[in-house]
């Protein structure tokens, strides 16, 4: 059994550690191992996010600013009124937001702003650590905060294209194996496990599919 599959098993480990801690999750997913193994996960879904804190404080609000308007400032960028309002209306949400979504509601605060300078306050968040981009096997691109966010990873159905997060250190030891390995001074990954849901293998089983 390779190193990568080990790992991956202790992944699942955590995974149903975190679903017996959570009272009101409701999601399986099976995926595949790479040897072709089938692994089944319990339920371990919350509502659109895991997130340490409920809400936002205005400190929080005002510390992420900062660290945007230093980026701003080191790219040579002038620091505006509507990018600042583009990151606090980031930050409130808890969803995993497309440009298009996070314009409407950008828009609802000021009219004015536009889709173009939206999507370019989110690349600027981005690239200052604020933002991350998250795929969902949708072809679209999505975005959530990662201020004072624990580092964490997601499943996604490949059917309804829901989502669940969940927190593993196991991911961060293998990234840090794998990169001494290799030789490499590892900063960051990106990890998501795709799979089908309980729910839609339930509705496929009832199709007959």
């Amino acid at each position: 059994m390779s190193d990568t599959v080990v790992a991956l098993m202790r992944i699942s480990d955590c995974i149903r550690e975190q679903a017996a801690a959570g009272a009101a999750l409701k999601m399986n997913f099976i995926f595949k191992m790479p040897d072709g193994m089938l692994l089944s996960v319990p339920p371990a879904m919350l509502q659109n996010r895991i997130d340490d804190q409920p809400t936002i404080s205005r400190q929080m609000v005002r510390e992420a600013q900062e660290i945007l308007h230093r980026h701003l400032k080191r790219v040579g960028l002038k620091q505006t009124g509507q990018r600042d309002t583009i990151l606090r209306t980031f930050l409130e949400t808890r969803d995993h937001l497309s440009t298009d979504e996070l314009h409407r509601l950008v828009q609802k605060k000021d009219p004015r702003i536009g889709y173009t300078t939206v999507y370019r306050t989110l690349k600027l968040l981005a690239e200052c650590g604020l933002a991350s981009e998250v795929a969902f096997h949708d072809g679209i691109a999505r975005y959530e905060h990662q201020y004072n966010r624990r580092s964490h990873h997601h499943m996604v159905c490949t059917e309804c294209r829901s989502s669940v997060e969940f927190f593993s250190q196991e991911v961060r030891q293998l990234e840090q194996e794998i990169g001494l390995k290799y030789h490499y001074l590892t900063t960051r990954h990106t990890f998501q496990i795709y799979g089908i849901c309980q729910d839609c293998r339930a509705k496929n089983h009832g199709n007959g599919s």
